[in-house]
């Protein structure tokens, strides 16, 4: 059936919030009563009760069994109002409740919290953010801490809040663009140097909205371009600037089209350059060091009389750092805020790998200029009709070639900045002492999947920009072999491979895409025969449709190069044995028309390949399956997959039909 098609990222929901200040009243399950009562204190005449009752619905929203009691109770008409509370606290735990909402409940809940109109009072809270900041006087202050801005606690918590609902609701994505938030969150953009927690989120919220949102790229001109820039051109060293730098990249290449013709060359080049510096952080390296400033800043503490705010900041690594409930969407939910003060070594880790996650995301993006919607991206189809595979390798010198069919600006930065060799190296597995570290520690044993993530998004980003590469810009037959081997050890280096299924997706979809190259361009492949049965046979176990479709698109490439050696009966019979199987008992017809495919290439032409079909009886098993086949088609066909899949699936019919007349034309000449 073709190619896999790449797979596009869009930004994921940010996480809840963790308030501190919340330290009792929490409900346990989804019981009517607390929510009840806790609601009902929200209009108490006390600020420091509504204080108390936003913190508290804000910990206990965090449980996701608890969020029905509280929709059901009209949770956010209930917490509307306290967004514009005359107590700055009220409104930044109002704000961190609805937040904690949106991150925990889903797009159905953030539907419904838009539907409750959480927009108006949101928008006048962030107005009043805007307006309280450009005063810069005492007045905006609470003066409990007077380290702390509460106007840009607020801010913050609102800004998060406007991010997941413009995440998972156009209409709130509308309201943005016609009341002028851009302008808003540019303003706290703008204050990056001393609250980079803020300019995070609004970086993040940016990125969201100014994807595939025609109506607000109109509201970027020179002033907010030149915004934009300075903070990605930026020098601070810490992670977070890291990750903000990053995502005001992304946030770049989604709005390119606003940029003036003569300056797309240098932002696209600048683009790349901070990309290619996240990816350049060895990782691991960051985990291990962190982690002994970490213990050094520990033992500091725990001297007699050493105290920090009034108490002792000693960590009981027993308290585990969980992770935050996800959503059930497209991404992962970031958790680095919520850490306290005194995991800041954690919170520069999580940066850093979030900021790398979203580079190689970026980059993928990058290669996939074609729009498609986001349900065609769920399960994997293929293409008859495309051969434009697969490829990344060095260059002589050590540099990795680049896709010449991207653009010329984007082909030429992301060869100036060594970004293909970049990508291939986070490719690695993680650093196995840095893994260690994070599991003897309760605390960072949540980044040992953050850390794998990485390389799985690595593994995409090589399978993306092989999809626009062309062959002839790629370093030879023995790159391609050495990429070969390479991905091959990273699938057989691990006893369990079959277990991890995104690593398996990433990894088969870019060794199916590499030995499709290398089959069209007659280059011998190195895995044997064995390893790719012992793949296919672990791979077809998987849950996941796309890993399914990619071991078996692999064994029919390897299949199709064994058809014309000699010698090679035994291995092609048990080869089709193998897609005959999933092609006839596989029940998702995408895989099973893989198979099918994949038996056409193999069994197509050569000596060796008719006597493999005579001795397993290709023929007949095939003229049996057809009308199952076409049963299949009618009736799961329309309910079960996209118009593209079904177009896929009635080109395989087709094809079935003329095999089975290529094969009864063969056995009468015999």
């Amino acid at each position: 059936m073709g190619k896999s098609k790449a797979k596009r990222f869009r930004r994921p929901p940010f996480a809840p919030s963790g308030d501190r200040r919340a330290s009792g009243g929490e409900a346990e399950g989804g019981e009517a009563s607390p929510a009840a009562e806790l609601l009902e204190k929200l209009q108490h005449p006390s600020a420091d009760v509504r204080e108390f009752a936003c913190a508290s619905i804000s910990k206990v929203l965090q449980q996701k069994q608890t969020i029905p009691a509280f929709v059901q109770r009209d949770v956010v008409r209930c917490l509307g109002p306290m967004l514009l509370d005359q107590r700055l606290a009220v409104r930044e735990t109002a704000a961190g409740a609805l937040r904690n909402l949106s991150a925990c409940g889903g797009f159905d809940v953030c539907d419904d919290m838009v539907t409750k109109d959480v927009m108006t009072p949101l928008v006048a809270l962030l107005k009043e953010c805007q307006a309280g900041l450009e005063e810069r006087n005492d007045s905006v202050k609470e003066t409990k801490d007077t380290n702390k801005n509460c106007v840009e606690d607020i801010a913050n918590e609102a800004v998060n809040l406007l991010w997941n609902v413009c995440e998972c609701n156009s209409t709130a994505v509308s309201i943005f663009n016609r009341e002028g938030c851009l302008v808003l969150v540019l303003q706290f953009l703008k204050r990056f140097h001393t609250n980079v927690d803020l300019a995070i989120a609004v970086a993040s919220c940016l990125q969201a909205v100014t994807e595939d949102n025609p109506d607000l790229l109109s509201s970027f001109d020179a002033s907010t371009h030149q915004v934009l820039e300075m903070v990605m051109v930026s020098s601070d060293k810490t992670m977070e600037h890291v990750l903000l730098r990053t995502l005001v990249a992304g946030v770049l290449w989604n709005i390119k089209s606003t940029l003036p013709s003569g300056s797309q060359a240098s932002t696209v080049n600048a683009i790349l350059k901070t990309l290619s510096e996240c990816l350049a952080v060895d990782a691991g390296e960051v985990v291990i060091r962190m982690k002994e400033e970490e213990t050094e800043r520990l033992k500091t503490l725990e001297e007699p009389g050493t105290e920090e705010n009034g108490g002792s900041l000693v960590v009981n690594e027993d308290e585990e750092m969980e992770e935050t409930p996800k959503k059930p969407t497209k991404g992962k939910i970031d958790v680095s805020d919520l850490l306290p003060s005194s995991k800041q070594e954690l919170k520069q880790v999580t940066a850093l790998l979030l900021a790398q996650q979203t580079a190689l995301e970026i980059i993928v993006n990058m290669c996939c200029n074609e729009e498609p919607s986001d349900d065609e991206w769920e399960e994997l189809s293929s293409s008859d009709e495309s051969d434009a595979f697969l490829e990344n390798s060095y260059e002589e010198g050590g540099k990795l070639m680049s896709p010449l069919c991207l653009s010329a600006e984007v082909h030429t930065a992301l060869m100036n900045h060594l970004v293909p060799k970049k990508i291939l190296e986070k490719t690695a597995f993680p650093k196995s002492a840095a893994v260690d570290i994070c599991a003897h520690s309760p605390a960072w044993k949540p980044l040992i999947k953050k850390l794998n993530m990485v390389q799985y998004r690595a593994l995409t980003c090589l399978h993306s920009i092989l999809l626009v590469s062309d062959v002839d810009c790629l370093g030879g037959a023995s790159v391609l072999q050495s990429l070969a081997q390479h991905l091959s050890q990273l699938i057989f280096s691990q006893p369990e491979f079959s277990k991890q299924t995104e690593f398996l997706e990433a990894v088969t979809s870019a060794l199916r895409a590499l030995l499709q190259m290398m089959a069209s361009n007659n280059i011998p492949q190195c895995a044997t025969p064995e390893q790719l049965m012992t793949l296919c046979e672990a791979g077809i176990q998987s849950d996941n449709i796309s890993v399914r479709v990619n071991v078996v698109s692999i064994l029919g490439i390897a299949g199709s190069v064994l058809s014309k050696l000699e010698d090679t009966v035994e291995t092609l019979k048990m080869i089709g044995k193998f897609l005959l199987e999933v092609a006839t008992k596989d029940l998702s017809l995408v895989v099973a028309g893989e198979a099918l495919d994949a038996l056409f290439d193999v069994f197509a032409d050569g000596k060796e390949a008719e006597r493999a079909a005579e001795q397993i009886k290709l023929l007949s098993a095939l003229k049996e399956f057809q009308p199952v086949f076409r049963l299949r088609m009618r009736k799961e066909g329309k309910g079960q997959y996209s118009t593209d899949q079904l177009c896929v699936l009635d080109n395989v019919k087709l094809n079935l039909r003329r095999f089975i007349a290529y094969l009864e034309n063969l056995e009468r000449k015999q």
